[in-house]
């Protein structure tokens, strides 16, 4: 695991060792969640879910902000939408996706998912 890299524990299990991830495998966990939801033309930075092939899963990180407290997380996400969908409804179906995917692939406990709507994309830019 790399130096300098915000870890995570999520077991620690004396008989077989610790489980931990890092900081970053939270923020893609979030960032690939919230790109699969319809209505989101993609993370704030322009990045999409069919960008992630070309550059790697570490860009959907961006426009993630993670923090944890006491073992809760809080996810802060900056996302573009696609024109004419309802700004709840996407929104708050991305809050449900991020927080089941981030406690059931890591066991953590989401505590928040706050979205931040950056720009609305026009249907040509989708």
């Amino acid at each position: 695991m790399a130096e300098n890299q915000s870890t995570y524990t999520l077991k620690d299990n004396g008989e077989n060792g610790t489980i931990k991830v890092a900081a970053d495998v939270v923020s893609v966990i979030a960032g690939l969640a919230a790109t699969e939801v319809k209505g989101v033309s993609s993370l704030n930075g322009g990045i999409t879910n069919a960008m992630v092939a070309r550059r790697g899963n570490k860009a959907l990180s961006k426009g993630v902000r993670i923090t944890v407290e006491d073992g809760i997380v809080k996810v802060d996400l900056g996302v573009n939408l696609a024109y004419g969908f309802s700004i709840p409804e996407v929104c708050t179906t991305i809050q449900e996706k991020v927080k089941a995917s981030i406690e059931t692939m890591t066991g953590m406990q989401v505590a928040d998912v706050n979205i931040h709507v950056a720009d609305i994309a026009a249907e040509e830019d989708v």
